[in-house]
């Protein structure tokens, strides 16, 4: 089970995930309890607000910082401030789950060699209507719009396997995006990775914008 194989690596010293962090709490009267909590908030926990229903993640990583909505869950900008006080793995499990959708699930297949990634030109070629357009975008035009729309420090977490075109070459990314075992908040933590194995439909709609603006 996903719980079991989570608690394994809590117990191998995994403790974070993207701006998260996580802690259990030994109780002796209900079992353990896990805290769940900003990455930058670590120190001020007595400070922070607390919740604790598993849904409530759901609407912290709905803003960010400032009020604005998230429509990406990889992007570096969750709000502070907050803590959730979780029964157990199970809850935290979920938690995680509505921070960075099938993180912990993918991770755990991706462990078990059950992963397949998709390269970038098979999305596009896929795409149909207004995102037909996609297709003829270039090798070096797509490398470049991933180096700007998928940047770690200010557009997204993920930690990317696929590649432009099916070849499977990577190099025209830092080393460290596409790491598994690389922290992409910069904090060198041993953490679970966001990975990403498809373009998402944010990076098509921007490909989309590249292409048209290229043949105006």
């Amino acid at each position: 089970m996903i719980t079991d194989e989570l608690t394994y690596l809590i117990q191998q010293g995994y403790q974070s995930i993207g701006e998260l962090e996580f802690t259990r709490l030994a109780d002796s009267s209900s079992g353990d309890k896990y805290l769940l909590f900003h990455q930058e908030d670590r120190n001020h926990l007595r400070d922070a607000r607390v919740y604790k229903k598993v849904t409530d993640a759901r609407e912290i990583a709905k803003y960010d910082r400032y009020g604005n909505y998230r429509p990406l869950k990889g992007a570096p900008n969750l709000p502070r401030g907050w803590v959730l006080e979780l029964p157990d793995i199970d809850s935290l499990r979920r938690a995680l789950d509505l921070f960075y959708p099938g993180a912990v699930g993918t991770f755990l297949a991706f462990r078990r060699n059950a992963t397949r990634a998709i390269a970038f030109r098979d999305t596009v070629n896929r795409q149909t209507g207004m995102y037909r357009v996609t297709k003829k975008i270039t090798t070096a035009e797509a490398e470049r719009l991933v180096c700007s729309e998928c940047c770690s420090e200010y557009k997204c977490l993920r930690t990317i396997l696929w590649s432009i075109e099916p070849d499977g070459r990577q190099d025209f990314l830092p080393k460290s995006k596409s790491d598994p075992d690389y922290d992409q908040t910069g904090a060198g933590r041993i953490g679970l990775p966001f990975l990403c194995l498809e373009p998402c439909n944010l990076l098509v709609a921007a490909a989309r914008r590249a292409v048209t603006k290229s043949q105006k």
